[in-house]
């Protein structure tokens, strides 16, 4: 919660009322506002498109959702050995049977 007169809430309350410059220096006609509520739309359709994978693809390494970050970088993920990575991927399985045990199931095989 905002509290009445820190800097963020002043912040927050200024949004709308400045422009903004791009990154040559010109002015952007958009107010920081829209600037801020653009940035939040793409970042709820990146989390939306996340929680809506479904079957195989809630496996698999998502590029795309890290590059919603502002930190223009592509860390190269540790990957596990076999066995440990299939062991993790039994585990995960297995969490979504006690998390979810009325979630739909599927056998159908992956096309890749």
């Amino acid at each position: 919660m905002l509290r009445r007169g820190s800097r963020v809430c002043r912040a927050v309350l200024s949004i709308g009322r400045t422009a903004r410059e791009d990154s040559d220096g010109r002015r952007s006609g958009r107010s920081l506002r829209e600037q801020l509520l653009e940035e939040v739309r793409k970042l709820r359709r990146g989390i939306r498109e996340h929680r809506d994978s479904t079957g195989q693809e809630l496996c698999w390494h998502h590029p795309g959702l890290w590059g919603l970050l502002p930190e223009q970088q592509d860390p190269l993920p540790t990957v596990p050995d076999w066995p440990q990575f299939l062991r993790g991927c039994i585990r995960y399985r297995q969490s979504l049977d006690e998390q979810l045990p009325e979630a739909p199931r599927s056998a159908q095989e992956y096309k890749g």
